[in-house]
């Protein structure tokens, strides 16, 4: 299995999740909480992903 999409994922998940704690001053209130919740989201699937690598590693 070709792992690059799920690599290129996590990263991208965690640098936003990075950038919104970083810029939360400059974010608008409007879009603070809504940008949150999909960078959370994109975290716990990225983890999800991370952990199911780790458990079926003979899959490739």
């Amino acid at each position: 299995m070709d792992y690059t999409n799920i690599v290129i994922f996590i990263i991208l998940a965690f640098s936003l999740g990075a950038i919104m704690i970083m810029y939360r001053e400059k974010i608008p209130p409007r879009l603070r909480r809504g940008m949150a919740l999909i960078a959370v989201a994109f975290i716990l699937f990225a983890f999800f992903l991370i952990v199911y690598s780790f458990l079926n590693p003979g899959s490739s």
